[in-house]
């Protein structure tokens, strides 16, 4: 059915549920935006969570009432114009994704290709009109199956995060939820080397759970949606370490983005899209062994004014290349190209 000019682009949004920062930072965030492109967004999650309970007793019934409120949802979106699939409806089982409609855009921001043999990538694979994923590595596996790739980085609400004076008493500090924090653990030994340096420092840390730093300090903040954008204000330094392997060549920055969007330098691993943002400019510096991060933070920790140059260029950067207006115009292109089937030469 043609799509009337005089009414928005209607798109269906199926994502693993309100907490998940993927649903939240791939889609959720564009609606207001892409509302004044003429696309109407409108996102279903199962309440029931996309992921399995902990016990396995509870999991049958779990699957039974999670696959029925995804149909009802099936059904509820099937006047949409175009269907947005962030990953499985069901973490790493292929189940219901082929009775939604087409055209069906698939977001990709994590390397589940790795999970159960890839089998619920593979299934994805062949139902998507279009593969939007968020960094090259992604696009390289991806494209191995489907040749409608194309690479949207993911983006950082710069009118949230806002730069702030840098604070009196120099903090390091890390932000993300609790299954990563085992990257910021594998650096207490850096860590601890850098407080004995500078021992007006400290470590901050806003997840949902604590972190184990040993009988490192820690200022923690539990996390929510309200503390991010001061907490991220009250770093002097952000931190973003990762293993180098291909999980975690699969990830988007995110973190790294956020500190850059608040205005503040950051020591990186330079993995995957952490290396190319990198590349972008003098917005922070990397590190790849104990020594390597030692030295980063204690560099910027004693130079203030350099880091503060960092810190701006980064913001800088966020802005123009990674933030919601620079990347919503062109998430609404693919949408539209989505819709009237023109997704020819896209990479």
């Amino acid at each position: 059915m043609p799509i009337s000019p005089t009414r928005p682009l209607r798109v269906a949004a199926f994502t693993a549920g309100a907490r998940v920062p993927a649903a939240r930072f791939r889609v959720r965030q564009y609606r207001a935006a892409l509302a004044d492109e003429g696309i109407a967004l409108r996102e279903y999650w199962p309440r029931l969570g996309a992921y399995p309970p902990e016990q396995r007793a509870l999991r049958p019934a779990w699957l039974a009432g999670a696959l029925a409120e995804r149909t009802a949802q099936v059904i509820a979106a099937s006047s949409a114009d175009v269907v947005m699939l962030q990953r499985e409806f069901v973490s790493t089982l292929p189940t219901l994704e082929g009775l939604t409609r087409r055209p069906r855009l698939v977001d990709i921001d994590d390397a589940i290709h790795l999970l159960r043999g890839g089998k619920a990538a593979h299934h994805l694979a062949r139902l998507a009109d279009l593969v939007i994923v968020g960094n090259r590595y992604l696009a390289e596996i991806w494209r191995r199956w489907t040749a409608a790739v194309v690479v949207l980085p993911t983006a950082v609400d710069t009118g949230h995060y806002l730069p702030a004076p840098p604070p009196e008493r120099p903090l390091l500090g890390w932000i993300g939820t609790a299954g990563n924090l085992r990257y910021l653990e594998r650096i207490a030994p850096a860590l601890e080397a850098v407080l004995h340096r500078f021992p007006d420092a400290e470590i901050a840390v806003c997840s949902d759970r604590p972190p184990d730093l040993g009988r490192l300090p820690v200022r923690y903040v539990p996390w929510s949606e309200a503390v991010e954008a001061p907490f991220l204000a009250s770093l002097a330094i952000g931190l973003m370490p990762l293993d180098d392997g291909e999980w975690e060549r699969g990830k988007c920055g995110f973190k790294m983005l956020q500190y850059m969007a608040a205005g503040r330098p950051c020591v990186v691993s330079p993995v995957g899209i952490n290396r190319d943002i990198l590349a972008e400019g003098a917005i922070g510096l990397p590190a790849s062994t104990t020594a390597e991060w030692v030295a980063a933070l204690c560099e910027l920790l004693a130079d203030r004014d350099a880091a503060q140059r960092l810190g701006a260029a980064g913001r800088e950067l966020a802005v123009s290349r990674y933030s919601v207006a620079a990347l919503a115009p062109r998430l609404a292109g693919l949408i539209r190209r989505a819709a009237s089937g023109n997704i020819g030469g896209l990479r």
